[in-house]
């Protein structure tokens, strides 16, 4: 597996799932795990300064008075934050002691406007990020930290649901393939566990057959890269009948019984507002089985 260094992103107040996930992620493929703690956001503050506009006492004196406890009360959240962050970093080191993994735990600051990037100059020097059901469910954190690590970074992600089983050495994977960039991207990464699997199938939903995209018979060239590395492949030409893509192929894997889901992540910087575009928008909605992500 060419998975060495493995990046878990954690808020401060989450539980400890998402951590132990990517721990027993790492232990299967004996790769270090980082660990990442953020966190809450700070209180914003009113920047207004004595003698801003044409307020005059004692209207300025109430004014610089409600600033102070603006002070105050973000001097308290930083002291809470900083207690609470602490104790969150103990007992992850001794959760992780326990299991007898490589690993490294670590804290950052940061304002809202800079988590995505603080995730994605982290995510930059891993091999993969684990997304748990933690972080995935926190409108807060999820959203950034998702876009920092995913659409800036080249880097794949793992988005692990909540109740789903997750594993580095799936049995059964589907690939979803549409002959994008994006496809091709994430069937590069994830080339190690497609090629240890015991079945990949490879889903079309309305394939087109032409010679600009999905070729004269879609999905063959495709099939035929994996098969040179080893993969056991078989190919589904799979109709939407008025569904969505992202319906059908969920609907696919269960019924193949798929392990984890590979496929590219689309989005244009306007759909990145919504956190993803196109069909990897379900996993936020009907999650079912561990996603497999890059772009």
């Amino acid at each position: 597996m060419d998975f060495k260094t493995v990046l878990c992103l954690t808020g401060a107040d989450h539980s400890d799932q998402d951590v132990r996930t990517a721990a027993g992620l790492c232990a299967e493929i004996g790769a270090h795990l980082s660990v990442l703690i953020i966190p809450p956001p700070m209180l914003l503050m009113s920047h207004r300064r004595i003698g801003d506009g044409v307020s005059e006492w004692p209207v300025a004196r109430g004014q610089a008075i409600a600033r102070l406890n603006d002070r105050f009360r973000q001097i308290d959240r930083f002291t809470q934050n900083a207690v609470r962050r602490e104790k969150r970093s103990r007992d992850i080191h001794k959760l992780l002691e326990s299991m007898s993994l490589a690993y490294d735990v670590d804290t950052d600051y940061y304002d809202p406007a800079s988590l995505g990037e603080v995730a994605r100059q982290r995510a930059l020097c891993a091999d993969l990020t684990i997304i748990g059901p933690g972080l995935l469910n926190d409108e807060n954190l999820g959203p950034p930290v998702v876009n920092g690590c995913l659409f800036d970074t080249g880097k794949p992600v793992l988005v692990v649901p909540k109740g789903a089983e997750a594993t580095l050495w799936p049995r059964r994977v589907l690939v979803g393939w549409d002959s994008r960039v994006e496809a091709s991207r994430a069937v590069r990464e994830a080339l190690g566990l497609l090629c240890a699997a015991e079945e990949v199938r490879v889903a079309l939903v309305d394939p087109k057959a032409n010679y600009n995209g999905n070729g004269a018979e879609p999905g063959a060239d495709i099939a035929a890269y994996l098969t040179r590395h080893g993969a056991r492949v078989s190919v589904d030409l799979l109709p939407s009948a008025g569904k969505s893509a992202a319906t059908v192929l969920a609907q696919h894997a269960i019924d193949t019984s798929a392990d984890m889901i590979v496929m590219g992540a689309y989005g244009s910087r306007r759909l990145r507002e919504r956190l993803f575009g196109g069909v990897t928008r379900w996993i936020f909605e009907k999650p079912t089985l561990p996603l497999f992500l890059a772009r």
